[in-house]
């Protein structure tokens, strides 16, 4: 009876503070702080101090202001419009055309960028333009690139995977490693669709694009070389040994800044804005995981992370029955927090949880940010939709519709990763140990 008061209390400060309007980082040192006052005797001032200094001195966490600036750098760049000449010969050729380019355009940026919003914004502000002036339908140009712009979270490097491993103490390395298959065939399923769907709708007349040569194809290419490097160089780094997460971000910050040179978009204006902007959302991201840790130490003294595991137990869920549970949970929560925000809150009752059913903890991180991706397309909270919305100037609900079947596909890819859960953990387990 007093976990379940204590349930209740935790959720009635949050909402409250939520509600309130309060920042998801203050509240939830807030509800961490009520629950202190409330069920220790430990000074609740002196254990968020400790809390939140022991949370932001961990060494894994730099990795993720040098990932987010590596993809601030790129953003102010011309990457998107050079990726759209070095992709679009190619992609014109197979079936659905260009509407390709919104798919392997956000693969491609997404393996330099951890963000969904970036990787959105830098694709969708070249690709959306050129598809609206060859009249593809203007719901697959929308619905594509809000389910493509999703792979900023999964394939390497993801601020989510960052904050997912330093959560719950796990290689991050390793968690990139583990992206890269799923986040690869998830892109092939949006491209399939595309496919399927150029076969059978009516409406679909693009204006054809002018035939180029293989050389003329091959020529233009060129654009891709700076970019594909970048990746080699991030990801190439950690696969084979040579560098932690940590160390391949360095490696990622300083290529960007040689490419924007090379560009010549490197400023100094460009340069601080950034910087600006790679400080302001590691701050954000920062003063939530000081809270989620806060608030795992708060529920902890309560013992209830340990009640709930318990009381799963004694359900005898099978391994799949818990997952579509754990599906449903996060789907539901993702429509009102952002994925940060669903994995630092959500992971400090789920991990005995999962630990229990004997779920490996690798995998378990690419299946939650393949759901969490769906969130980001679902109202009323999908950061996606939002940026679409302020892109092309559609309604919301215009939007959500149009991302409808990727979120659907995303639905495939959970039951995919359940069937053959190797795809997210050959490769980490294969990978070369740095000595």
């Amino acid at each position: 009876m007093e976990q379940f008061y204590a349930i209740a209390i935790f959720l009635f400060v949050l909402f409250l503070l939520l509600g309130s309007g309060v920042w998801v980082g203050l509240s939830l040192l807030g509800v961490a702080f009520v629950g202190m006052e409330l069920f220790t005797v430990r000074p609740a001032g002196d254990a968020m101090i400790t809390t939140i200094w022991r949370s932001a001195s961990s060494w894994s966490l730099t990795a993720l202001p040098m990932f987010i600036w590596m993809g601030e750098i790129l953003f102010r760049t011309r990457l998107s419009e050079d990726m759209f000449k070095g992709l679009s010969p190619w992609m014109a050729k197979l079936p659905g055309g260009l509407l390709h380019t919104n798919i392997v355009g956000c693969t491609v940026f997404a393996a330099v960028s951890g963000s969904s919003a970036a990787t959105l914004t830098t694709v969708g502000k070249m690709s959306i333009p050129e598809l609206r002036r060859r009249d593809y339908p203007e719901r697959l140009v929308i619905g594509t690139l809000a389910g493509a712009a999703t792979l900023g979270l999964m394939i390497p490097p993801s601020l989510t995977l960052i904050v997912y491993g330093v959560t719950i103490n796990e290689s991050i390395t390793k968690l990139f490693i583990a992206g890269i298959v799923p986040g690869l065939v998830l892109s092939l399923l949006f491209m399939g669709y595309i496919v399927v769907l150029s076969k059978v709708s009516k409406t679909y007349r693009p204006k054809p694009e002018p035939e180029m040569t293989f050389g003329e194809r091959v020529r233009n290419s060129r654009f891709l070389v700076p970019v594909i490097l970048l990746i080699f160089l991030v990801i190439g780094s950690m696969y084979l040994g040579f560098a932690t997460a940590t160390e391949a971000a360095a490696f990622g910050v300083i290529g960007s800044l040689i490419l924007a040179a090379a560009q010549r978009s490197l400023t100094w204006e460009s340069f601080t804005q950034s910087l600006l902007g790679a400080t302001r959302t590691s701050a954000m991201i920062a003063l939530i995981l000081s809270g989620a840790a806060f608030l795992s130490l708060s529920m902890g003294f309560t013992g209830l992370p340990r009640a709930l595991a318990e009381w799963i137990a004694t359900l005898h869920l099978s391994r799949f029955e818990l997952l579509m549970a754990l599906l449903v949970f996060y789907i539901v929560i993702g429509c009102f927090l952002d994925g940060i925000s669903s994995v630092v809150l959500t992971i400090a009752v789920v991990e005995p949880m999962i630990r229990q059913a004997g779920i490996d903890i690798i995998w378990f991180g690419i299946f939650i940010v393949v759901v969490i991706e769906m969130a980001q397309i679902t109202p009323p909270i999908g950061f996606n939709l939002f940026v679409l919305q302020g892109m092309t100037g559609h309604e919301m609900n215009y939007i959500a519709r149009a991302a409808l079947p990727m979120f659907a596909i995303m639905v495939v890819m959970v039951f995919i990763l359940i069937a053959f859960p190797d795809l997210a953990t050959w490769l980490p387990e294969n990978m070369r140990q740095r000595p």
